[in-house]
């Protein structure tokens, strides 16, 4: 039986992913200060919470989430992070959103209180957001980062 892993303390997640905020949104990027998407947000929390990142992330098309019967982020996430029922999740969870109905899930943020999360947004870049009825119904999948 594997032993499950030691999950990093929420707060120093959410004090690095604000420290993202109002970083310009760039398709691919995962620089603080200088560009990210949402994925690019997620891989950088990543690298300062826990360490190098375990595997490269491929380039992708815009519409990469919309095409295939595969949850690719839900399946990365799996690799190297906790699942918790998106009921669950807590401040400092990541999150994945559908953003069509029976879509797979193309969108990630990081909850930062109960009703509020940040993410990246084209033409907005780094957020941090209310989590309104209509996001909240997006999430799809929630993990927890492990402690580096």
């Amino acid at each position: 039986m594997t032993q499950p892993l030691a999950l990093a303390d929420p707060a120093r997640v959410i004090a690095i992913a604000r420290s993202w905020l109002g970083t310009p949104y760039h398709d691919q990027a995962s620089l603080r200060g200088v560009g990210c998407d949402c994925l690019g947000l997620a891989r950088g929390v990543w690298r300062e919470v826990v360490g190098p990142e375990p595997f490269p992330i491929p380039p992708y098309c815009r519409d990469w989430g919309e095409t295939g019967p595969r949850e690719v982020l839900a399946e990365g996430a799996r690799r190297m992070m906790t699942e918790v029922p998106p009921a669950e999740a807590g401040p400092g969870a990541l999150v994945l959103f559908r953003m069509k109905l029976r879509a797979t899930p193309k969108h990630v943020g990081i909850l930062t209180g109960s009703n509020s999360f940040i993410h990246a947004r084209e033409r907005l870049g780094v957020i941090e957001e209310p989590l309104t009825s209509s996001w909240r119904r997006r999430i799809a999948f929630a993990f927890l980062f492990p402690q580096g």
